[in-house]
């Protein structure tokens, strides 16, 4: 049985969510993103509520708002959602690693969580789950972070940062726990899907000339992908992503963007003034 899958696109993060539907109207979110103004500080709910809309107007039953992994670019609405349209809140379970390393980061103290306790539920590599007549299952796609996670649900594959268009390529290695040799070994794996394998991607950063596109798959993955095809050796592979990386800048939104989605889209408690805030750790001044 093939999903029904409604795509939303958020500009400003070159972010894609989803909305997966089975033909009874029982239902996931996939990677939902909560708008942020850095300059100026502000949270801002207008791509999550057009999903809220989307599922009212479709009337369906949201059981599960999926996160293929703590993302650094983006916020996550996961929190805002289930408060209005229900779903248990799933990740990977290599998020107790992230939340360890940026703990420290952020220097969150012992009050903070490192047990992924923040989520509804933490998935395990090959763990499957219904949304409604459909069958999901998760495959664990470390290598970018020691999150990643990917879902098949029926022959559609939510790859999260894993894979980009081929005409991009494929995610960086370079943040904590990233690791080049480790990507590979998970894009070889999701090679040895079918072909016809629907891949929805979580970002797309288009050449100059192209609009942004949701979806490829695993067969024009592997013939066309500008950093590994079906043909790629890794260490061609690691060598390609360590020299494109060395070149990459910090994501613009890495540090208020972790500090939520370790939380599992929750924003940091109010403080005795009332207010909420958000760490930034500086380097260098000394």
């Amino acid at each position: 049985m093939s999903p029904r899958i409604v795509p939303f696109f958020h500009a400003d993060s070159g972010t894609w969510s989803y909305l997966v539907a089975d033909p009874a109207g029982h239902a996931a979110v996939v990677d939902p993103v909560l708008d942020y103004d850095a300059a100026a500080g502000r949270v801002s709910t207008r791509a999550a509520d057009a999903i809220v809309e989307r599922v009212r107007t479709d009337g369906l039953d949201v059981q599960w708002i999926l996160e293929t992994h703590a993302h650094a670019d983006h916020l996550s609405a996961a929190q805002y959602l289930k408060a209005r349209v229900g779903g248990q809140v799933c990740i990977g379970a290599g998020i107790r690693r992230v939340q360890s390393t940026f703990a420290e980061v952020f220097n969150l103290g012992g009050d903070f969580a490192t047990d992924g306790s923040q989520f509804d539920r933490l998935f395990d590599d090959g763990e499957r789950f219904a949304i409604g007549a459909l069958q999901a299952q998760v495959i664990a796609c470390p290598g970018h972070t020691n999150d990643s996670v990917c879902y098949r649900i029926d022959d559609a594959l939510f790859v999260g940062d894993t894979l980009f268009a081929p005409d991009v390529g494929t995610a960086r290695c370079d943040f904590p726990g990233g690791d080049a040799a480790l990507l590979y070994r998970t894009i070889r794996r999701l090679y040895e899907l079918p072909d016809a394998t629907r891949v929805f991607l979580c970002h797309d950063y288009p050449p100059q000339g192209r609009a942004p596109q949701c979806e490829t798959s695993i067969g024009a993955e592997k013939a066309a992908n500008i950093h590994v095809t079906a043909a790629t050796g890794e260490d061609e592979f690691v060598a390609r992503r360590r020299a494109r990386d060395a070149t990459l800048a910090a994501p613009r939104l890495l540090y208020p963007a972790v500090q939520v989605n370790i939380r599992a889209g929750a924003l940091p408690a109010a403080e005795a003034n009332g207010r909420r805030y958000l760490r930034i750790p500086l380097r260098g001044g000394d």
